[in-house]
């Protein structure tokens, strides 16, 4: 008797209640929610008031919800045309520097500015990497990724997406073909596998044509090879200090950039938004992880969670690094600050829409989309953050983050949908 009275009155919290409330009750009685690590914070800009407060102090990591602090970097410092090259005529030659722009002969956004630019010239072409003496991999990557078409290397010049593409036994770019051996027996791999330090790639004999992105091993040598056969014309390499009035060359909207970015969570766009950034603000060198240091030292002035804690730790553009961690606060934080830079119609062009878009395509929303945000996942990892159009028609932030969870991470999604549903019904 008394676990039926002990029921009814929870039933009667649950419906008695206001909707903040009862979501929030939800949140810490249903195993839904409790059976792993969930964050959820709902903000009201309108009323600058917290709705709903879950773990909404707690850091978790955010795997590609990073991405959203390089999309900001970028508003904050990058013009309306990216940059693409830096450059500079000594008598009969025509030296040049990367900015990080990762557009250069990329295989599904190319930008051939640069390539008009250098095909035009009547100097000598010579490609200087002395602006970038960085790491080739972001700090906390998991080294065995390198094969993967979601791990490609960062690079001063990135050419080709910093991938070698293989479709229906066509090779791009040519000059890594004759690298690829075919290998019959038990030492077959599954898919094409590169050597780890080498661009020597292995597949398969008998496997019909793979279709697969396979990061290659950047160097600057490389990069004048490839730049080369696209001019028909040699492009040398010179150790050449970037000179103080090095000028600098724009190409295409830095929009399209960020919409290819956050659509389809591109890491390599996110890591190289942190080099263009450091490309517009210092004429010397690329540095982006000292421009991630100030923004987080500059911008990002979050409360303290404990005595000497901060709720934030940010250390590459992409969200790879499990190193990375955000509270649910912070991100509301972060969209409140998007939300007050770029207008609405242009920010909601540019995230994806759930049920209709980019990542969010297969997020069920049938209708008209209300949900403008940024997933981010890997294993045990699923997180949500952007905007809710609700029924009241107010624009309210959110950030929903789940972690060590061990269902899949199409369970997890399907869950947030379902939270997002109510969210937009209820308020």
């Amino acid at each position: 008797m008394m676990k039926f009275y002990l029921s009814l009155l929870l039933i009667w919290s649950i419906v008695g209640c206001s909707p903040a409330r009862r979501i929030s009750l939800e949140l810490r009685t249903k195993p839904v929610y409790t059976d792993h690590f969930t964050g959820v914070a709902l903000y009201d800009p309108v009323q600058q008031r917290a709705l709903i407060q879950h773990n909404a102090d707690k850091p978790f990591t955010p795997a590609s919800n990073t991405k959203l602090f390089s999309f900001y970097a970028g508003l904050l410092s990058l013009r309306d045309s990216l940059p693409v090259l830096r450059y500079s005529v000594r008598h009969d030659s025509l030296i040049f520097w990367g900015t990080g722009n990762p557009l250069l002969l990329h295989p599904d956004l190319a930008d051939t500015t640069a390539l008009a630019f250098l095909r035009n010239r009547p100097e000598r072409l010579f490609f200087s990497p002395t602006n970038y003496d960085g790491p080739r991999f972001g700090p906390g990557w998991a080294w065995d990724d390198y094969n993967d078409d979601y791990s490609p290397e960062l690079a001063p010049l990135p050419i080709y997406g910093n991938v070698v593409r293989f479709r229906n036994g066509k090779i791009s770019p040519r000059r890594l073909a004759d690298s690829v051996h075919l290998v019959s027996g038990e030492k077959a791999p599954v898919g094409i596998r590169r050597a780890e330090f080498s661009n020597q790639f292995t597949q398969s004999a008998g496997e019909k044509p793979a279709r697969q992105d396979v990061p290659f091993r950047w160097s600057a040598e490389l990069a004048a090879h490839l730049l080369a056969d696209t001019l028909h014309r040699p492009v040398g390499i010179v150790k050449a200090p970037i000179s103080a009035n090095a000028r600098l060359l724009r190409g295409s909207s830095t929009d399209s950039l960020y919409k290819r970015m956050l659509y389809v969570s591109d890491n390599q766009f996110a890591e190289q938004v942190l080099f263009m950034v450091s490309a517009e603000r210092n004429v010397g060198s690329l540095a982006p992880v000292s421009e991630l240091h100030q923004m987080v030292d500059s911008v990002f002035r979050f409360p303290v969670a404990h005595e000497g804690q901060l709720p934030a730790r940010w250390v590459d553009g992409s969200g790879l690094s499990r190193y990375n961690l955000f509270t649910p606060n912070v991100l509301i934080d972060l969209l409140g600050r998007i939300y007050a830079t770029v207008p609405q119609q242009r920010l909601f062009a540019l995230l994806p829409a759930a049920g209709q878009s980019g990542t969010l395509r297969s997020l069920s929303m049938p209708g008209k989309p209300y949900v403008f945000a940024k997933s981010g996942s890997m294993t045990g990892v699923y997180n949500l953050s952007g905007y809710v159009l609700v029924r009241s028609g107010k624009v309210l932030y959110f950030s929903i983050m789940h972690n060590n969870f061990t269902q899949t991470v199409s369970e997890m999604r399907r869950r947030t949908g379902e939270l997002l549903k109510e969210i937009h019904e209820k308020f």
